[in-house]
């Protein structure tokens, strides 16, 4: 896997993925920014969401569940020291769909956690306290893609 991070001005930089998959990442104004794009640590929590989000869907998916809509939200606390690592990370997944089995989005969602979310494994051996939650909502509207 690659990365290229290009300084454009000030503190906002064009980051490209090896995929070829472009993202700016700005500061805010008092640290020199234009609030162009998301910070640094955003993009690192918001990555972290994707990968743990990926895997729920997948696992979900493979059991059959009928899946109309997931979101992750995510809250971070973070040291207030330098450096500012994360310290906190909660996670809760909102699923909605038809006739959703508890016990199988509780498999998924540990499943990421435990065994498949790289990122949120390599953020908690490095220390930050990760946890998670769900609820499911019944979606009677049928499948949208």
């Amino acid at each position: 896997m690659k990365a290229r991070v290009k300084w454009v001005d000030g503190v906002m930089f064009v980051t490209e993925s090896g995929s070829g998959h472009a993202v700016v990442v700005d500061g805010a104004p008092e640290y020199g920014g234009r609030n162009m794009g998301p910070r640094p640590m955003e993009l690192l929590l918001m990555g972290m969401g994707g990968c743990t989000a990926f895997d729920v869907m997948t696992i979900l998916k493979k059991s059959r569940q009928e899946v109309t809509s997931c979101e992750a939200e995510l809250v971070a606390e973070r040291a207030d020291a330098v450096p500012a690592v994360f310290t906190k990370i909660h996670v809760h997944f909102v699923l909605k769909g038809r006739s959703l089995k508890d016990v199988q989005v509780k498999k998924a969602v540990d499943l990421s956690a435990d065994k498949y979310c790289s990122a949120s494994i390599m953020l908690g051996q490095a220390g930050v306290v990760i946890t998670h939650d769900y609820e499911i909502i019944e979606d009677g509207q049928g499948k949208t893609e």
